[in-house]
Formats: structure tokens, sequence, C-alpha cells
């Protein structure tokens, strides 16, 4: 394994020079434009947020200041909260029996909660939102009118001999009444997953035009005749037929049906028609007047937000002053157009093309102009900042971003890898409209890949690839909220999704190290300008290993920032080319926050060759800020060898938790193998943290060498590690090189004392409680996996458990008795190494 070298005496005269160089600016310039500090002082715009589920009526006090605490003591700045369903299935879903049936979204006991949130936000000094409605899809509600609801276009038509005086009734349109919805919802007056019935669509209709053509071919303009006026309102018509065959088409709209989701039945309404600037007046009114009648004391300070999510609801074909705003914008009138959504050509087939085009242009322009438009001036008049996805929906992305404050992008963990969704167009358009910092709904997930499973040092490499890719400030999906005593762990989940950023997790106790990493990377990337030009920018000239490096650059002035990641999991050395020269260039670990010169390097041609050492998902700054040292010290190489090393062969004594069902005993491991191998059942299924203790010596030999660098090695770990040596603390380990620097003068040549406390994952624990007889009854989901069908009433009534070896509760079950358990614990081998 690799380390970094310490400096020889020479260079450690040239390093004290640097450090006084270093000082003198740090006294003339400790600001955010000096990358340095930053790097050790991230900003407030480097600190993570979260969006912050709240579940239905599982909500508490309680677990809200909690919640927010463990943020804030984690590193966190923002929450953005989502009213969602009791669980997502990936729909909306109900538990029953609820503790405290009377929190619906959006109504008074749930908006007192939202207070108490923004209360204890101030307090903390924590930036608090959430999003415009419930559920996350996308912006409407039960206050959303059919009338102002999402329309689309429909017909019916009546077929005439020519030559004829017509007396008759036109059949009103009709549509399915079933909902015109992307996706399905589970309707609980049904007990079914389906697009329900929306009665709105058998009762509201509103008609557009009543059009008369030839029944055969292609329809000519000048043939279409406009019958309109002969139609009275209970659609009676008197007409006399000029000769041929005709088709009577009488057009009008209605509401599509679609619903906002996943919210709480009794909280899910219609999405309003974003093309209508009365509906999404109403829409943004009333949220913003919900807002101000229950926190306008605490906009500004302990509120500060309103989110939209991507889009999801469809694409509508129909507001009410479509006709207008298309004549206006695309020179034409579409009435005889309409004729096309019944499926007849006009015009010819150019002519046909055509209009659909410009009717789907003139759908993107009014939801620019309209939408987005009327959102952002609304929330600025609101004094509430405007974040949105803006992707997914019927609009070009470059049109709106200039409107949005404050964007957000995505991507997903998809196999372990990054997945981005819709996020290099994005990213894109918001270089294009000037902004620097680019937020991202961070690590969404699904079953297969999130499952409490999740660890820092999986997770690490995909925010690295995010990075890569223009993301600095992540957001991270998700962190629900939890209501109850910490007795039922893991807690409330957001049903199937998201990766389990939650204060119930085992590892959450050593995740700010893991916070401070991102808090450094994103101070860096936010710092100076893109370099657009990447490809020719920074290159790799030679690679040994399995190594996948990506990369971004960032410059100001003569500084330039490189960031270089291996975004594998193998390790493995590179020869990185650099476009620039004549600069030295340093090496910063946002991991340890260590900084230091780099001297193994070349310049040629106008670049700079560095050779670099990458363990698994390891990353780096390559800084170039100062001109080359004058001086040239002792040559060594960039990335330190291991010269010897001392295994730890003693027994350990290992302590784990009997509330989560470890041995009540302290255990020996003569030897350090994985927990799941172990004939012990209580080790065999332990999820949370367990602490190892042994003592060991060290030679002679070592400790008189005082040149190099000694560090503990742990070899494998599953999952985390926190580190004490004689009782002086190292801190947690969470990522490769599994190892930790130990200070000068800290061992001593017999009885050194280590302790390790080794973190896993919830997985195994809920895999053994599947052994025993179930005390909960489920549901299944609609994808896989087992949601709570209702709260049982040993839960409710405060009892102990009718299954006496069950210690784990949560809303959502991924597993069965016979999934495959997850390599825990520390497995080694643990070693003292010296470094040259």
């Amino acid at each position: 394994m690799n380390y970094f070298l310490k400096k020889s005496l020479g260079s450690v005269i040239i390093m004290l020079v640097s450090s006084f160089l270093v000082a003198g600016q740090y006294a003339k310039n400790n600001t955010v434009t000096n990358p340095a500090y930053v790097f050790q002082n991230p900003p407030a715009s480097a600190k993570p947020g979260a969006l912050w589920m709240w579940m239905g009526s599982n909500l508490s006090k309680k677990g809200i200041t909690k919640d927010l605490e463990a943020l804030k003591k984690a590193g966190f700045n923002r929450t953005t909260m989502f009213s969602l369903a009791d669980v997502t299935t990936p729909w909306a879903g109900e538990i029953k029996k609820s503790p405290t049936p009377e929190l619906i979204g959006w109504t008074e006991p749930w908006w007192k909660l939202v207070r108490f949130a923004a209360e204890e936000s101030k307090r903390l000094g924590m930036d608090f939102g959430m999003f415009n409605c419930p559920g996350y899809e996308a912006s409407g509600g039960t206050w959303i009118s059919p009338e102002l609801s999402m329309q689309e276009i429909c017909w019916s038509k009546t077929e005439v001999n020519g030559n004829t005086a017509l007396s008759t009734v036109l059949e009103r349109p009709t549509v399915n009444p079933r909902a015109n919805l992307r996706w399905p919802v589970y309707n609980p007056e049904t007990d079914l997953l389906e697009k329900p019935v929306i009665p709105a669509r058998k009762t509201y209709y509103k008609d557009i035009v009543v059009l008369a053509a030839p029944s055969k071919g292609i329809v000519a303009k000048d043939s279409i005749i406009d019958i309109s006026d002969k139609m009275q309102a209970d659609g009676s018509i008197v007409w006399q037929v000029p000769a041929g065959n005709w088709t009577i088409y009488r057009i009008g709209h209605t509401t599509m049906g679609a619903f906002i989701q996943p919210a709480q039945w009794k909280a899910t309404g219609l999405e309003c028609d974003k093309m209508s600037q009365v509906a999404v007046e109403f829409h943004i009114n009333h949220v913003i007047g919900e807002v101000k009648k229950n926190l306008g004391d605490l906009i500004g300070t302990g509120f500060t937000h309103i989110h939209f999510d991507s889009y999801e609801a469809g694409i509508p074909s129909w507001t009410p002053k479509m006709r207008e705003e298309f004549k206006s914008r695309r020179g034409y009138d579409l009435k005889p157009y309409l004729l096309t959504f019944a499926g007849r050509n006009v015009g010819g087939k150019n002519d046909s093309t055509r209009f659909r085009k410009d009717f789907y242009a003139t759908i993107e322009d009014l939801h620019r102009d309209i939408y987005f438009t009327t959102l952002s001036r609304k929330l600025k008049e609101a004094n509430l900042t405007f974040l949105c996805e803006p992707y997914g929906g019927p609009w070009k992305q470059a049109d709106i971003m200039p409107l949005i404050p404050n964007v957000m992008t995505e991507f997903w963990t998809h196999n372990g890898v990054f997945s981005p969704y819709e996020l290099e167009p994005t990213v894109e358009a918001l270089r294009l409209s000037g902004q620097n910092i680019i937020e991202a709904e961070a690590f969404t997930g699904i079953p297969k890949f999130s499952s409490w499973m999740e660890t820092p040092s999986w997770l690490k490499p995909i925010g690295d690839a995010a990075f890569c890719a223009g993301v600095n400030r992540l957001i991270l999906h998700r962190y629900t909220q939890q209501p109850w005593d910490d007795k039922f762990l893991p807690g409330a989940t957001m049903g199937q999704w998201g990766t389990h950023f939650d204060r119930t997790q085992t590892w959450w106790k050593e995740f700010p190290a893991m916070v401070k990493y991102w808090q450094r990377c994103q101070a860096l990337l936010q710092w100076g300008k893109i370099v657009y030009n990447q490809v020719a920018d920074f290159s790799v000239q030679m690679i040994q290993g399995e190594v996948t490096i990506k990369s971004i650059h960032r410059k100001e002035a003569d500084t330039d920032i490189y960031f270089i990641a291996n975004t594998s999991h193998n390790k493995g050395e590179i020869l990185g080319k650099f476009k620039v020269t004549g600069m030295q260039p340093e090496c910063w670990n946002p991991v340890t926050g260590e900084m230091r010169t780099l001297y193994e390097f070349s310049h040629k041609d106008g670049y700079t060759e560095i050779p670099l050492t990458f363990e698994d998902a390891q990353s780096f700054f390559i800084v170039f800020r100062n001109k080359l040292l004058t001086q040239k010290a002792v040559q060594r190489k960039n990335f330190s060898v291991e010269k010897t090393a001392i295994t730890i062969n003693q027994p350990w004594k290992v302590v784990f938790d009997a509330k989560w069902g470890g041995p009540t005993k302290a255990v020996v491991f003569q030897n350090l193998s994985d927990w799941t191998q172990h004939s012990d059942n209580g080790i065999k299924y332990y999820s949370g943290t367990a602490i190892y203790k042994t003592t060991f010596a060290l030679s002679q030999n070592l400790l008189l060498d005082k040149k190099g660098h000694i560090e503990l090695d742990l070899g494998v770990v599953k999952n985390l590690a926190h580190v004490k040596i004689n009782g002086h603390d190292l801190g947690t380990i969470w990522t490769a090189p599994w190892s930790v620097a130990i200070p000068a003068n800290l061992l001593k040549a017999t009885n050194n004392q280590l302790e390790i406390a080794v973190t896993n994952v919830w997985a195994n624990r809920l895999i053994g409680d599947e052994q025993e007889p179930d005390d909960c009854v489920w549901l299944p989901g609609h994808q896989g996996g087992r949601f709570l069908k209702e709260f049982p009433d040993w839960f409710l009534q405060n009892k102990p458990r009718p299954s006496k070896n069950r210690f784990c509760f949560t809303t959502w079950n991924y597993f069965t008795a016979q999934s495959p358990l997850v390599s825990s614990g520390l497995i080694g081998p643990v070693r003292i190494i010296k470094t040259e």
C-alpha cells in the first residue's frame, strides 16, 4: 500500500520557508478568494443540504428537533421538506392505525409542525424550505379546481350528408374517465394501484370550436367551415350542409385529471394548468398565502425557499388562451389544424408536421413565459428563494435557467456507479446562464442498491464522479423525518426510495468525516471559474491498474486547481498531464485536509506531467498556485512506499451492544474474522458498532528510527472504523486507504492500548429478525419489498414485542430470511507500518 511521503531534512527546510510564505498570504488574504483558506475553512455555500422527507402523518416535534440538530452537528446547513404519503411503494401508500392521524399535509395541525421546524432551523442557523405542494410532483393540490387544472383536447364527430338541412344535437366529447396520468396511484377507495376515475372528466367540459370538414382524404384548409355559431349551448345545431359528405367535429377540452403525487390521499389534488396565468397565479398565491399565514415572521430567517422538483406530470394539450397565444407567437390561426388532434391531415403532411412542431413550441413558450416567469416573480416578491429541478417537462432548459435563482440537477446510484439524470444539459445550461453553484439531488437510489446496505466508501466515487461532471453542492436524497423513540430503529423510511442518509443510520455518528470531505471538495469546486476545454486541459498519459480517472478544472488568475478522482474501486497509478507550466504542483487531500508540495514532475511543451498513485476510489486536488521553488530538495517520489511493518497478532476483546442482539459479555477473537461467519447468531446477524481492544508492542528498531512516517493500517474494514491509541483519538476511517497517521511520541515500546470501534450496516440485523416469527403485518410493494400495513398494537401501546428476538422496527422491509448477509467487522490484517 502507498502512503504520503514525509519530508527529509532538506525538504523540511524548504517546506518551512514555504509555510512562512503561505502564512503571509493568509495574513493578507484570509478570504474566499484564497483557495487554501476556503479549503481549510469551507464557506456556508460548501455545506451540503438534505431533502427532508416527512412521511404522511408520522411526524413529531421531538423528532424534528433531533433531526435538525443531528444534521447541524454533521455539517449540513439546509433542509428542503417534502410532505409525502406514509410510504412510497413506489407510489403513495398508506399505513393504517397511525398514532397521529390528524396530521394531514397542508392542514392546520401540519402547519404547526412546519412552523416549529422553521423556528428550530432559525435557532440552529440553518436554511429551511419546502416543496410547493404535497408530494414531490409537481404543482397543485386540493385547492385546484378542474377549471384551473391541466387540460387536454377532446372531440366528438358526427357524419352528415350534403345538400341537407341539418338539425341535430352534437354529442359532447367524452374521454376515458380515468386520470390522464403518467404513473398510477394507490387508490384507498378501491384498494387498487390504478389510474383512478376522476369525476370531473365526466362533468367538466368547455367547447373550443365546431368545425366541418370533408369526410375523406387530406383536408384543405379552405375547405374547413367554422360552424361554432350554429351550435347552441346544449349542443343542438341547425346547418345547411353543402354538397358532399361531411364530418362535424365538436372540439373542446377537459381536465387531464393529473394528480400531484405521492401525497397522502386526503392531501392529493389536481395539478394546476401551467400554461394559464390565472391558474399559476392562483396556485402560487395560495402557497405563498399559506406560508405567510403560518410563517410570515420567519420568512427570510427560519424559512427561506420554495422548491419545485423534476417534472413527471405529463404534457397538456390545451389551455383556455391557447388560440390567442398561438396566433401571437406563431403568426397564424391554429383553428383549422385542431382537426389534426382528431387524426386528420390538414393541408398535407408538411403543413400538419409544421403545425405540430409549432404547437409544441407554443407549449414550451407558455411554460417559460407563464409558469416559470410567474413563479420567479411571485416568489421574489415574497422574499422566498425559488429552487427547482427544471427538467423532464415541455420546455427548453436553457430558456428557463435565467428565471431560477437556485437550480438543482440530479444523479442516482444505479449499480454503485454515477448515474446522471438530465445532468449534462442542466449543467451546460447553467454555465451558459452564468451560474456558478450547481446543486444536485444526490445519490437517489432504488431498493436494489439502497436497502440499508449503503456505506460512505461505496458512495464516495459516485459523488466524486458528480463533482467531475460539474456538480459543486450536494443535496442528499434523502433524510427521513424520524418521529419515534430511538428504540424503534432504523425507523421511518421513504418507502422504497433513496439512499438512507438518516440519523438512525448505524454509521451516522461517523458520518461527519465524510461530510467534511464534501465540504472541502465543494469549497474548491465553487472557487474561481470553470475551465471548459477539459479534454485538452488534462489527460492521462500512462495508466497502471484498472483505475477510472475523471477530472475537472477551476482557475482564477494564476492559480489552477484540478480535481482528479479515481471513480473505480481499484488501485492504480497514472501519469497525469496538466496544461500548466512553470508552477510548483501541490497535492491537497480533501479526506484528511493535508496540503503538501509535490516534487516528482516534469515540464514539457507547455504541460506539467505528474505521476500520481490512487487507492480504491481515492481523489486529490492538484493545485498550481506558486512559482517553481528556487531550490530543489533531495529527489523523492510523490507517494511513499511501505518500508517495514508489524502485524498485530494478539487476541482482541470485542464488545457488542446487547440491546441490538449482540452477546451480553465481551467476546475474544483469537483471529480477526467476518462477523457473518461466526457461530453465535448474536454476532452473525449483528448490526451497529462493536469495540475491538488489544495491546501491542513495537520493535526497538522501529522506535529508534526517527525517519519516515508511522501509520496504523487496518487492512479490510466493513464498514467504518474509529481509532484510539493510548487514549488519543485518531478519528474516523471511512474510505481507502484504510489507515491513519500515528502522531510522533504517541507510541511506547510495550503495552500500547489500541481501540477500534467498527460499524457495519443495518441489513444483517434486519435479515436476522426475519429468522424469527413476525409481529407486524405487511403489504407487498408494487415493485418488490413490503411495507407496513398498519402500526401494530404493541408499538401503539409501547409494550414489549411479542417476537422477543426481533430488534428492528421500520416501515419498509427489503429482506427475507434467505437474503444474503453483508460482510461485516474488522477483517484486517491490522498492522503498524513505516513508510518513506
